[in-house]
């Protein structure tokens, strides 16, 4: 939570320097003097000299992955967490009340519970807790947006609401009326609370390493949800260029994990177990070298923190030199016995390379023990030029040599591997200096993107009373409820209704009394006396009205307006699907109802008896757990501050 706050501020900074920018260059196009043109010039440099000291700073702040580790982690290579992107309050409140007065002709003001409890779950967004339930109120949050959207947020009506979010790694703020840069961002940030998640997982134990795994493909998993559903969003970290690379990074951390879950119970000194995690450490390097080759390419490099393009090349050199020394341990301290089963090793020991020297096979090598020890000789050789290359690129990065953790790995591995060399030194001078092939890479265990389960939880509409969104919605238009007096004649209201809900007039007789007072065929019942029935369906509607007296009722009707293309007053039966819309099933018999004469309709109460299994909706509205056990509205848990690592390995 510091650092983010941190975050925050230095946004905030970034956004005032900014504008003094923008100020300074708007009034150097406007000025024609001298003397004021070389004191703006002056005043940009001083902004511009701002702005890069600032992003430098958020930089630093990018590459405090000491934060996000496990406490107690000291045998691990750290691994990259993303940032949460940082937004501004947003007030719903006028504009909301507004439109449901307009749009909606209902009383705004009685909605202000549930406009607050939309700006309290945006507000806990903000800072969520670093766990599954954070990921969960994030995931709420952004199952509630489809629905506010349909609610409030009609393309050719602005609403006046600007939602402000700036670049994780910029600073730079981007600021959009519509909602997709809100929902965007907020599958940006459960992406980057879960790749929080893995790398604050134990990855000493196997559960802490499965954890760590599923942490990081559920990540990928989000990030390429965001690459497909979000194309065209204004701000450089959602980018279609930089969510590829941050896919590949976040696969190649669970590929890493996936690895050291190999190596936890320890490997054995055997040739077929050496040489198969020698092409699993293969495989890792393969992946951190494609990470760092995207994040060196332009313009990603100027967007992301150097040493994230420093650690992934660390890690390239530092596990492609394990595999060797895997390699080398195999050949030298496995000679080939009787026992041995030649064929196998041979096999193993050809899909480990892909090409040999001249003259050279794979039998040759196993069963020849000079070349069998130049070979790992070879091989050994790569192994320390490729431990003193990753020590070397680490001690260039500021940022990396804070920390003491990755140092001491990197230099575990090297004198690991020098001993290697040292054991086998005395035997002959190295008079041959054979260069070591590539190992191919291979995995039995190849990470995979997923998209969690807790992206698409079911959730309540807030503004569920307004009615079904298949037809009340911020797209549609219709006309303000009328009030339509209903006066049975023998017990018949002079019309039929179909549809779920809201329920929908059909078969009107143009003589009845209802069609005196205003009723048209298509219309929407909306209310039946004192009783809201948006949400009823046909038999509800029916049980209403059964017991209708001579006096009769008063009901509440509205009627869609022509304007709107995707809705008719009288439903054809192919509908465009719209959000949630409400398929109403339409009868043979009633297609050609306006062209035939006129006649007495059948009682209000027999059609609904004979026919009140004909209606039926083929989607219906989200609906979600009734426990109300979603965590956002408890006090989140404070971030837990990270201790330094230890100075030793285990």
């Amino acid at each position: 939570v510091k650092l983010q706050n941190k975050r925050a501020t230095v946004n905030q900074q970034i956004i005032k320097q900014m504008r003094i920018r923008a100020g300074a260059e708007n009034l150097l196009k406007a000025s024609s003097n001298n003397k004021v043109k070389d004191m703006v010039l002056l005043e940009l440099s001083y902004v511009n000299s701002n702005l890069q000291l600032l992003m430098g700073e958020l930089e630093g702040l990018n590459s405090s992955v000491d934060v996000y580790q496990n406490a107690q982690e000291t045998t691990n290579i750290p691994v990259i967490a993303l940032g949460l992107k940082e937004t501004k309050e947003v007030d719903f409140s006028t504009a909301f009340k507004d439109l449901i007065r307009d749009h909606y002709n209902e009383n705004g003001n009685s909605f202000e519970d549930q406009i607050a409890d939309l700006m309290d779950l945006r507000q806990a967004c903000r800072t969520p807790s670093r766990n599954e339930s954070g990921v969960e109120l994030l995931a709420k949050y952004s199952n509630h947006l489809p629905l506010v959207e349909s609610r409030f947020f009609a393309p050719n009506r602005p609403t006046g609401i600007f939602f402000t979010w700036y670049d994780s790694f910029t600073g730079v703020p981007v600021c959009q009326q519509n909602l997709s840069l809100e929902k965007a961002s907020i599958l940006f940030n459960m992406a980057a609370l879960y790749s929080q998640i893995g790398t604050r997982s134990n990855r000493q134990t196997a559960v802490g390493l499965d954890e760590a795994i599923s942490s990081f493909e559920k990540a990928a998993g989000i990030l390429n949800l965001l690459k497909e559903t979000y194309t065209h969003i204004p701000s450089y970290d959602m980018s279609p260029a930089m969510l590829s690379m941050l896919i590949r990074l976040m696969i190649a951390q669970a590929q890493e994990c996936l690895f050291e879950k190999t190596a936890l119970p320890g490997v054995r000194n055997h040739f077929s177990s050496l040489m198969k995690m020698a092409q699993e450490a293969a495989k890792v390097s393969e992946i951190y070298d494609q990470v760092h080759q995207s994040m060196i390419q332009t313009p990603i490099k100027d967007n992301v923190p150097t040493f994230w393009s420093t650690m992934s090349q660390v890690k390239t050199n530092h596990y492609r030199s394990m595999a060797h020394y895997f390699v080398a341990s195999a050949l030298l301290d496995h000679e080939l016995g009787p026992s041995d089963d030649e064929d196998q090793q041979e096999k193993t020991l050809s899909q480990v390379y892909d090409q040999l020297p001249d003259k050279c096979s794979p039998l040759d090598i196993l069963k020849r023990k000079d070349e069998r020890s130049r070979m790992g000789k070879a091989h050994i050789r790569r192994a320390i030029t490729g431990h003193e290359e990753a020590l070397r690129i680490y001690s260039l990065c500021p940022n990396l040599t804070k920390l003491d953790a990755l140092q001491d790995i990197l230099k575990a591995s090297h004198m690991r591997t020098l001993e290697k060399y040292n054991e086998y030194e005395d035997e002959e001078e190295f008079a041959d200096y054979t260069e070591a092939p590539d190992i191919v890479s291979k995995t039995e265990h190849k990470a995979e993107m997923e998209v969690p389960a807790a992206v698409k939880v079911k959730v309540i509409d807030f503004f569920q009373r307004l009615g079904p969104l298949s037809v009340f919605s911020a797209r549609q238009r219709w006309t303000a409820p009328r009030t339509v007096q209903l006066v049975p004649q023998d017990r018949d209201l002079g019309f039929t209704l179909k549809g779920e809900s809201p329920v929908q007039v059909v078969s009107l007789d143009p003589l009845c009394p209802a069609a005196a007072d205003g009723l048209k065929e298509g219309d929407y019942l909306v209310a039946v006396g004192d009783t809201d029935c948006k949400w009823m369906s046909v038999g509800e509607v029916m049980r209403l009205l059964k017991d209708v007296d001579e006096e009769g009722i008063t009901i509440q009707v509205v009627s869609m307006m022509d304007s709107n293309p995707s809705v008719s007053a009288t439903f054809s039966g192919n509908l465009p699907k719209t959000y949630s819309m409400i398929c109403l099933a339409y009868d043979d018999k009633d297609k050609n109802s306006k062209s035939h004469k006129v006649s007495k309709k059948s009682s209000f109460l027999s059609w609904g008896l004979k026919n009140k299994l004909k209606s039926a909706s083929t989607l219906s509205l989200p609906t979600t757990d009734q426990s109300g056990t979603m965590p956002w509205n408890k006090p989140c848990r404070t971030f837990p501050s990270s201790s330094s690592y230890n100075e030793s390995l285990s």
